[in-house]
């Protein structure tokens, strides 16, 4: 009998394949705080984990723990050295969200450009003569650079270029591997990227320390647009508040943030022409769903034998028979 630990809210679909599945029992947890996965992770085989962090003390409280199943495609809050010291396989959805993140991020572009967020307060509470000051940008001809070239820039440049912007990328990583065939143009180095920008979208992984700074928002444009729906901490958020407040950055749209969630009264709060938003850029209904019976049945596949080894995260550092 394999007993799983489903630390989170959970679609329905997810639930069905986990409470039809045969000798299998399920413990839900409504929270998404570590607290609450602690006080009943002992006699879990498996964790299904949303959005909370997994350290290595609520680790060491089970004994029984083979795989944590992570409900989407990020681990940084997940110890993968606790898990790899004892031989828990770490397992990811496949590409489940990148279509929903991509279309937040075309969204948050569009938005900041029109400056939507000014225009709403502007016919709400005035001034409705707002509009003649003509803040409100075209996209169409507009420079846009894809800081991060993976599933999910691929997916926001083909959006962005029916809206005739003009779409270029930067990703060293593909750069030494092989840029895409048929991808958009390939820029050599930040700065350049930088100095070219009318719009900046970042679309890439956790850089351990902010990518941008006040040296690299001075090499950007006057006016410019930045997007940032990857990951919090990639732009350093003092030297984003300093920007918009000189102009620098004329308008944002941000989704992520060094801490989630912020304050109330955090100065990015405090521009009306900056798009906030919870962290959502891959939680839709529709993403949930595709991530909720992905994260369910890497569990299942994974005590049959049968997970991909290409959802394993850290299939080097345990022992099981896997298929493709």
């Amino acid at each position: 009998m394999v007993h799983v630990v489903v630390a989170g809210p959970l679609h329905a679909s997810g639930r069905a394949i986990l409470d039809n599945a045969k000798d299998v029992t399920v413990t839900y947890i409504a929270e998404t705080s570590e607290a609450s996965l602690a006080a009943e992770i002992a006699g879990a085989d498996a964790v299904l984990l949303r959005t909370q962090p997994l350290g290595a003390r609520t680790v060491d409280l089970a004994p029984n723990l083979k795989i944590v199943s992570r409900h989407g495609v990020g681990y940084d809050a997940v110890d993968l050295a606790a898990l790899n010291s004892r031989g828990i396989a770490l397992s990811v959805c496949g590409d489940v969200n990148s279509t929903s993140v991509a279309e937040h991020s075309a969204m948050m572009i569009l938005a900041a450009c029109k400056r939507a967020l000014r225009s709403d307060i502007s016919v709400r509470t005035g001034p409705w003569e707002w509009r003649n000051k003509l803040e409100a940008r075209d996209v169409s001809g507009q420079n846009l650079l894809l800081v991060g070239y993976g599933r999910i820039g691929r997916k926001t440049a083909d959006m962005m270029r029916a809206f005739n912007m003009n779409v270029r990328a930067f990703d060293p990583y593909l750069m030494k591997q092989g840029w895409p065939e048929n991808g958009v143009t390939c820029v050599k180095t930040l700065d350049d990227g930088l100095a070219w920008a009318d719009v900046l979208c970042f679309c890439l992984p956790h850089t351990g320390a902010p990518l941008i700074g006040a040296a690299e928002f001075e090499r950007m444009r006057d006016g410019v647009v930045v997007v940032n729906t990857s990951r919090g901490g990639i732009l350093d958020e003092h030297a984003m508040i300093a920007a918009l407040a000189s102009g620098k950055v004329g308008a944002a749209g941000l989704d992520v943030f060094h801490q989630e969630p912020i304050p109330h009264d955090h100065p990015l709060a405090g521009f009306d022409q900056v798009l906030l938003s919870p962290h959502i850029g891959g939680l839709t209904l529709d993403a949930a769903e595709r991530m909720a019976v992905s994260s369910a049945e890497n569990i299942l596949d994974y005590f049959n034998g049968t997970i991909d080894p290409a959802l394993i995260v850290n299939k080097d550092k345990f022992n099981v028979a896997l298929q493709n």
